[in-house]
Formats: C-alpha cells, structure tokens, sequence
C-alpha cells in the first residue's frame, strides 16, 4: 500500500491525530489531579482522595500513552524491521501496574478511614469537582472514541478505558459525598472509595490481557480472519487460500497468508494478482503490512492449516487416554 495515501495512519495527519488526543487527556488529568488534590485536603473526603489516586495514575498513564505514541510512529528501522508498534502494549502495561497500585492505595485509605471515621467538610465544594471531573472525562473519552474510529492505538485504546471507568466512578463519588454529609451515614464513602478500588483493579487487569495479548501475537478475532479470507476470494483469479497468519501491530495488523493461483500463470501475472489481493486487504485494514507466498492451486505440500489440525487431533486424544470414561461405548 502506498504509505502517502490520505488514509495511511503513518501519514503525518493521523500521527498528529494520535498525539493531538494523548495530549488532550494528559492535560485534562493534570488539570482534574491538581483541583481534586485541593479538595481532597479540604473535604477530608476519602472518596474524593480516591478519584485523586485515580487522577494522578491518569497523568501517568496518559504521559505514557504519548511517549509510546511518538515512538510506535516511528518508520522501521535496521534494529526494528516490523517498526516499533508494539510499544503502545509496554506502556499499556506499565499503565496497568499504575493503575493497580492506585488501586492498592485506596484500599488503605478507605480501611484507615473505616476504622478512624473523621466528618466531611466542604461538601458542597467536593461535588462541583466530581461534577466538573466527570464532564472532563466525558469529553476525553468522546476525543479518544473519534479518535480510535479513524486509527488503531493499543495505548489510546487502554486510556479510553480507562476514563470510560472514571465516568462511572465520578457518579459513584458524587452519590457517596451526597449520602455521607446529608444522611450522616459515613461509612458510605469509604466503602465507596472501596468499590473505586475495585473498578481500578478490573480496568488493570483489562489493559494487562489486552496488551499481552498483542506482546503474544494473537490471532485477530475469528470474524475478522473470515473477512480477510473474504476478501482474498473475492478476486477472481483466486483459486483458494491456506496458512492464514494475523497479528496485531497496535497501530494496524500483520497479514501472512499462501495464495493458491493457476500454475500456468507466469511469474508476471501472478505477481500483479498478488498485488491486487494485497492492496484489497490493506484498503480495508489501513496500516496493514501484507504477506503473501503464492503458489500453484491443487499443490500437495505440508501446511500449517494440516499442523494445527494434527495437533488439536493429539491434545484430544491426550485427553481421552487421561479420561477414558469420557468415551466410553455405551454398550461396554
């Protein structure tokens, strides 16, 4: 694909739209930290100081989201033939240790306060910052969801799920701030900057799967190797495709496949279908780098497609011998 065209996410354009969006949330969570951190120190609402942890790990988190922007968007080099994609899922990672540990330091602020239980003051004040703090992460979130419709970015994909969560959290605080200073139930912001605590470890764990899962080369989801292979077989000189291979990139995916042709085609023509295909999957997977091993239709040579076959065939034979009631004849 030809890497100047308008809709190329390496394009400058879009590489500027990624750090546009990075930036918008690094300084959105800078701005929400520094206000929560005054209101916290005022309100003595552990709440509040839980929306403040979640808020200093969002400047963590989103700094590193823009370092590892800048370096993914980074062309390929001698060190780094397949390009430097995947250090949107290191950051992801660290973002998810950030994210747990804040998580940690909620948890230790809510039993301190269970146990030595201290009034709300400055409600009022607290309210209209968690009002404002869930404005801010509605539109961060409506930035990076515009965002993500137009490029792939494992690191804005971790952010947005985070500030996804901090919606819900915000309201979660806004209610326990409520019920604790109106109804004198204090035990109710604790345990809420308790659930808070929970919610950062699920949104940790999340981004942890989702970026080993692109560290491990996972195949794409099913339905998109079917579109793929769709895609493929639409041209009509196409006799049929084996060894499909997919992998994320972070900014875009790998497609590794054998193309069945004519074998009576010459070197020239395949090689100009070859291209067709190509250009097929990468106009409908923009930032794609395609594959392709082409070889004559009807060739009985060894596949991966017949190895993972043999081998699914072993692993359930494997669990026959060790559970052999499992298939036994009714009869016997």
């Amino acid at each position: 694909m030809d890497p100047a065209a308008p809709d190329h996410p390496t394009n400058a354009r879009w590489q500027a739209l990624r750090r546009r969006a990075v930036l918008a949330s690094v300084a959105m969570a800078g701005t929400l930290a520094a206000t929560k951190l005054v209101v916290a120190l005022m309100s003595g609402s552990v709440a509040v100081l839980a929306s403040l942890a979640d808020s200093l790990a969002d400047v963590a988190a989103s700094s590193l989201a823009l370092w590892s922007v800048v370096v993914a968007n980074r062309p390929a080099d001698e060190d780094h033939r397949f390009g430097h994609g995947k250090a949107e899922a290191i950051s992801s990672l660290v973002q998810a240790a950030l994210v747990g540990g804040s998580g940690v330091f909620v948890v230790y602020s809510a039993v301190g306060r269970l146990l030595e239980p201290e009034p709300l003051r400055h409600t009022q004040l607290a309210i209209a910052v968690m009002v404002l703090s869930t404005i801010g992460s509605v539109a961060i979130v409506a930035i990076q969801s515009w965002t993500l419709r137009r490029v792939d970015s494992v690191a804005i994909e971790a952010d947005s799920l985070h500030y996804r969560g901090d919606v819900l959290a915000n309201l979660s605080v806004i209610v326990a701030i409520v019920i604790a200073g109106r109804g004198g139930l204090g035990w109710v912001d604790p345990l809420v900057g308790a659930l808070i605590a929970g919610y950062l470890f699920l949104t940790a764990f999340s981004i942890v799967r989702t970026s080993v899962d692109l560290l491990m080369d996972r195949e794409l989801p099913e339905p998109e190797r079917e579109r793929i292979a769709a895609l493929v077989m639409a041209d009509p000189d196409a006799r049929g495709l084996h060894d499909l291979r997919t992998r994320s990139l972070g900014q875009g995916v790998h497609v590794e496949l054998h193309l069945e042709l004519d074998g009576d085609l010459d070197l020239h023509r395949s090689h100009a279908i070859t291209d067709r295909v190509e250009r097929s999957i990468a106009s409908a997977y923009p930032g794609s780098e395609v594959t392709i091993h082409t070889e004559p239709a009807g060739l009985d040579d060894e596949r991966l497609d017949d190895r993972l076959l043999a081998g699914r065939a072993s692993d359930k034979n494997s669990s026959a011998s060790r559970n052999p009631t499992e298939h036994r004849d009714v009869d016997g």
